[in-house]
């Protein structure tokens, strides 16, 4: 069979998957219920998923940041990467919900129209209080998040302290879930969401667009509204919310150990540190055994890199995010599990050649080249593999 690049596709291997897995639980839950409730209660495979994702973001995005150099060409790569294919999903849920083959969230009919755009647009609605137009885009909330919090990070040149970051995070996410179970930031009255969004809009272009100290301190305080988004925002409580941060940071550890940045010990002491104290941040019985078989994937995956993995399994990743962001539509109108991947595969590839592609391209071309950033030990990071897929 032929073989896809080895330094690429184990990268692909894992999100393909993933993106799979997720769209295996929301459509298990529908057609065979019962079935899946007994799968369920021993591994949850939606966060199995998720969490794969959270762990390759984490490796990816910050070394994509400081690969670019540039918080402006990071910035346009995600706008371009993430919010075309956003705005087509989302107007193909407000048409098939018009059609009553789709149903929106309750709430998106009762909150104010430019307070919910806000929300959606930024995808930070789900730490904001607000309705998401489609549900599974509760993760990109988390992802922004995480974006903002390793741009400050590079913004001090406190970048290379992922580790600490990730234990740092994960232990003060235990107390912090007994003394948050529930978001405190509510959408309902709008003020406080409104705030906060305009104002992680504000912070993310003046560090995209000063220079200097106004740079830095925009970067800065994006990131620290990141985190304290998660920690007030979350609706899964700021334990699970968090966790997430955390494992994204135990990514960056990894590859920070890879670069030869950080001892191995450090990363492999940051990642057994989030998984301990994750374990019982959710009273779900599948909770524990899933982040943990997605650490144990992860680290599989990651010392495989070297091999090659069948080309199919690489497609699969590169168009994982519309397989992740199109299967609750698609599940609204297919008959059974069966006729419902068989559909959801081609409709991936095409909204991935149609929109994504393109769209990236386009990204590319206007954040202009790339300059390496330098790395902590004053040498430019090296090309990452992957990066331009995730760009």
């Amino acid at each position: 069979m032929a073989q896809s690049s080895p330094r690429l596709s184990w990268l692909d291997a894992l999100r393909g998957p993933a993106a799979l897995a997720v769209a295996l639980h929301h459509s298990a839950w529908t057609f065979i219920p019962d079935l899946w409730a007994e799968v369920d209660r021993r591994i949850d495979v939606g966060t199995w998923g998720v969490f794969v994702f959270f762990l390759v973001s984490g490796y990816i995005i910050p070394a994509s940041l400081e690969r670019c150099g540039d918080l402006r060409v990071f910035w346009t790569g995600r706008v371009f990467r993430l919010v075309p294919l956003l705005l087509v999903a989302s107007g193909l849920a407000l048409l098939l919900a018009w059609g009553g083959a789709f149903d929106l969230h309750p709430d998106l009919g009762t909150r104010p129209v430019p307070l919910v755009l806000l929300g959606n647009l930024t995808m930070l609605q789900e730490l904001l209080g607000l309705p998401a137009v489609i549900d599974v885009m509760w993760t990109l909330s988390y992802e922004m998040a995480f974006y903002l919090l390793a741009a400050g990070l590079l913004a001090v040149r406190q970048a290379h302290r992922s580790a600490a970051v990730a234990v740092a995070l994960a232990v003060s996410a235990v107390p912090l879930g007994f003394l948050l179970p529930r978001a405190l930031i509510n959408g309902g009255a709008g003020t406080a969401a409104a705030l906060v969004g305009g104002a992680v809009v504000a912070a993310i272009a003046v560090s995209v667009w000063a220079r200097g100290r106004a740079r830095t301190a925009a970067a800065v305080t994006g990131g620290l509204l990141g985190l304290a988004l998660v920690v007030l925002g979350s609706r899964i409580g700021a334990w699970q919310g968090l966790t997430v941060l955390a494992a994204m940071f135990a990514g960056t550890a990894v590859h920070r150990a890879e670069r030869g940045v950080i001892r191995w010990r450090t990363a492999v002491a940051a990642v057994l540190a989030v998984l301990a104290c994750g374990a019982f941040a959710k009273d779900d019985p599948g909770w524990a055994p899933a982040i943990m078989l997605a650490a144990g994937c992860f680290a599989a995956a990651f010392a495989l890199r070297r091999r090659s993995f069948p080309r199919w399994l690489a497609h699969l990743g590169v168009i994982s995010f519309s397989l992740y962001l199109l299967h609750p539509l698609l599940l609204r109108v297919s008959p059974n599990l069966a006729v419902f991947f068989l559909a959801l595969v081609p409709l991936a590839y095409l909204t991935h050649r149609l929109v994504e592609a393109p769209a990236q391209r386009l990204g590319r071309r206007l954040a202009g080249p790339a300059v390496p950033a330098p790395a902590p030990g004053g040498t430019a990071l090296r090309e990452t593999p992957g990066a331009e897929v995730l760009r």
